[in-house]
């Protein structure tokens, strides 16, 4: 049995990973390592809750005696970090929890992981270590081109500035320990179980209840979008076959402005264009980001999966459904 420790698991993207895994591999167990702030719910996970693979265990990374006990009780293979601060706006207004969470608890995790898994030669026995970044540690981009793995790291925001130094945290203890870390960085996901303050549940939720949808400046940010589904298998392919001390870039290859996202999550619900709101731009709000995931494709064979047309309709299918309405037949 492969024994793997989920931090994060109960929020957006690390709830749809541990359901992956356990539907998809009778040889994993789990445990769910996170602290259930306001964006983590355990009703993410409702339906494997009653799983004898699962465990879940609340916690902060930044405790580094409570991260000793779980590693020594359940002697992982791997580790899956997806426990962040995540929310630009909130970093904007409050950039210290941002720096505790994502940059000394990522190193108090690594810290626990690497006294739990080094061998006496300095070897770690095959393990893994998946510390889940964010293409928005490149900053952003013109009118051309897109981010490599190779990209010089320049984030714009307190949050993309914490997981870069999270990012670069990460290739230290690889360059100085061996390490078995390994970066992933990915575009932006949508899918069921987004808190609603992100982009397009706050756009489908406010659609659905008739409420103004905010969309900051011009609407013209542009963003490459991915579903989580393919996000959380290249998370999978990368804790199998990924290279220790790489980093690997996850995207869609589906490039959208925020603008005409809202406006067919508008027209899918049937709701009217004057439901939206321009309002005051976000403080260092980056205008373009576009990732190349050529590398990931050639060495791991992973591939996006989702047509985002099928993969929005879902969305938005999901959270009516949440919301306790029926489906409308436009849909």
């Amino acid at each position: 049995m492969k024994k793997i420790l989920v931090t994060g698991g109960a929020g957006f993207i690390g709830s749809n990973f541990i359901r992956a895994m356990l539907n998809g591999h009778d040889d994993v167990s789990i445990v769910n390592y996170d602290l259930l702030t306001y964006a983590g719910r355990l009703d993410n996970l409702d339906d494997v809750a009653n799983n004898p693979r699962y465990t879940f265990v609340r916690g902060d990374i930044c405790d580094a005696a409570a991260l000793k006990n779980v590693f020594g009780e359940h002697g992982f293979d791997a580790v899956a970090h997806f426990a962040a601060e995540s929310h630009v706006d909130n970093s904007i207004s409050g950039p210290a929890r941002f720096v505790t969470t994502n940059v000394l608890g990522t190193q108090t995790l690594m810290q626990a992981a690497k006294e739990a898994w080094e061998g006496p030669r300095g070897d770690f026995g095959g393990r893994r270590f998946v510390h889940i970044s964010t293409d928005e540690v490149y900053g952003s981009l013109g009118t051309e081109g897109r981010f490599t793995e190779s990209a010089p790291l320049a984030p714009n925001s307190p949050y993309s500035a914490t997981k870069a130094g999270s990012d670069l945290l990460a290739r230290a203890y690889f360059e100085t320990y061996g390490f078995p870390v390994i970066i992933t960085r990915c575009s932006n996901n949508y899918g069921p179980y987004q808190f609603t303050e992100k982009l397009i549940p706050l756009m489908i939720t406010n659609a659905i209840n008739n409420r103004p949808l905010p969309v900051y400046g011009d609407g013209m940010n542009v963003r490459d979008w991915i579903h989580v589904d393919d996000h959380c298998r290249a998370v999978e392919a990368v804790l199998e076959r990924g290279r220790a001390g790489e980093v690997y870039n996850i995207g869609g290859n589906n490039e959208m402005r925020n603008i005409d996202i809202v406006k067919l999550i508008l027209s899918r619900l049937g709701k009217p264009e004057n439901l939206i709101s321009f309002v005051t731009d976000r403080l260092g709000h980056d205008r373009r980001y576009a990732i190349d995931a050529s590398k990931i494709r050639q060495e791991l064979g992973w591939v996006p999966a989702v047509e985002f047309e099928a993969g929005i309709r879902e969305t938005i299918k999901w959270y009516i459904y949440r919301s306790g309405n029926l489906p409308p037949d436009s849909l």
